[in-house]
């Protein structure tokens, strides 16, 4: 079986985590900050943001990846991969730009989140009902 829906969204993620990684890598050269956050909110922010995306994002496509071998519709898994990416994009813009909720980060939490419960949900009933009947 060959994993192309999640190889298309982890490429996707993986262009986001490195524009990520050098807005933090920006912060730092600005602030002049090798090691740490400093007193810089906004390259607190960038690290929190970047460091969030690594959190939730690998097991987001570890669910996708094994849905895809144990050949869930590719509908599905294209669905939790749209939730994932939608997510981290809209985290990645609403978090660093106001203190506090805000839409992007509140939206983009909601949307990783549905992705990986949904995921989860999904490998629950392919593990252990459908393994059952077999």
């Amino acid at each position: 079986m060959q994993a192309h829906i999640t190889l298309f969204y982890a490429s996707l993620l993986g262009i986001l985590f490195v524009y990520l990684s050098y807005n933090v890598v920006r912060y730092r050269q600005r602030e002049r900050v090798d090691v740490g956050m400093g007193e810089s909110q906004g390259l607190t922010r960038a690290v929190r943001t970047h460091g969030n995306f690594a959190e939730y994002v690998p097991i987001g496509l570890v669910l996708m990846l094994a849905l895809e071998n144990m050949l869930a519709t590719d509908l599905f898994v294209h669905l939790i991969g749209s939730l994932l990416l939608l997510g981290r994009i809209l985290h990645a813009y609403g978090f660093p730009r106001k203190i506090g909720p805000s839409f992007g980060r509140v939206a983009g939490t909601a949307l990783t989140w549905a992705a990986l419960v949904i995921g989860s949900i999904c490998g629950l009933y392919f593990t252990v009902i459908a393994g059952l009947l077999r």
